[in-house]
């Protein structure tokens, strides 16, 4: 069922004061990405059990799979269901038109990203266009969230290292952001200071001297992509400089496959798959609950 306008506007309006509160106390809300429904569940189930606020995601492919619409319900239908405080963010949208629609539906959270159609798209291209959604979602008060240019990885588990000189040739700076937020008018700036997209046979290693450095340029809300295989000590003083979102997508995919193929294997004369779904969503909650505590958003919901 569509929300109406003003409870579109009151969507946003809340995720605009959740922001407002990763700021002041210290925490960082997780966004977590959903293809199916029993990620959602285990996402939900966490979010209750800890009392966190939490961001459901969906990216260009998880909306084509389950509808932007389906998402819309889904996620409301099981928030009043759990009595939790949960807000959907369109991740990595790469055309206007996706993000006009998810704005339309009610999105709170939007995430325009040129250059994932288009890894060459220029500077001047992605500014334009990001600056096109912001004006739209004035509309909702729904919050825009964008980069200046491509963002690595892919949201995978992957067998090769990290080559981390080439990776730093990405990095944020302080007059990047500065210049890329006073340009389009975005409310959020995805930072990329290490992190990156998937899961690696190697840690992850965040530059947090940049990112106070960013913290430092402009008053923007920052947020970490690419949050999955980790430490998690970065994320607890990530969230103490100042990051207000981050994203963890490949090491909830992992374990759900990991767990679906070794519950499949014990059950080979179980076709009831519905059945054996608890243990696995139950698994992915786990990986959800060790996030939401290293951001030191448990206890912080607001329902």
């Amino acid at each position: 069922m569509s929300l109406s306008i003003s409870q579109i506007r009151a969507n946003t309006l809340r995720a605009r004061h959740l922001y407002q509160r990763t700021r002041r106390q210290g925490f960082a809300v997780g966004a977590f990405n959903i293809d199916n429904q029993e990620t959602l569940i285990a996402v939900v189930q966490a979010a209750q059990k800890l009392n966190s606020p939490v961001l459901v995601e969906v990216s260009d492919g998880e909306v084509k799979a389950m509808g932007l619409e389906n998402i819309r319900d889904l996620v409301d239908n099981y928030k009043e269901e759990y009595g939790v405080e949960m807000y959907i963010n369109l991740d990595h949208s790469p055309t206007v038109d996706d993000c006009k629609r998810a704005i339309d539906a009610g999105y709170e959270y939007i995430h325009i990203d040129i250059s994932q159609a288009n890894h060459d798209a220029s500077t001047e291209e992605i500014i334009e266009k990001t600056k096109e959604v912001v004006e739209y979602a004035k509309f909702t008060g729904a919050l825009v969230e964008s980069e200046p240019h491509y963002f690595g990885g892919s949201s995978n588990v992957h067998t090769e290292g990290i080559d981390f000189e080439e990776i730093k040739k990405t990095f944020s700076t302080p007059e990047s952001i500065k210049s890329f937020v006073d340009a389009t008018g975005i409310d959020t700036f995805a930072a990329a200071i290490g992190n990156l997209h998937g899961k690696y046979p190697v840690p992850k290693v965040l530059d947090l001297e940049l990112l106070q450095k960013l913290r430092d340029a402009s008053d923007v809300q920052i947020s970490l992509h690419g949050g999955s295989g980790t430490p998690l000590h970065y994320f607890e003083e990530a969230a103490k400089i100042g990051v207000s979102k981050i994203n963890i997508n490949s090491d909830m995919r992992y374990v759900f496959r990991k767990t679906l193929e070794k519950v499949l294997a014990e059950n080979p004369n179980e076709y009831a798959v519905v059945k054996l779904m608890p243990t696995v969503y139950g698994e992915v909650q786990k990986v959800v609950e060790e996030k939401i505590q290293a951001f030191g958003s448990a206890g912080k919901a607001v329902v």
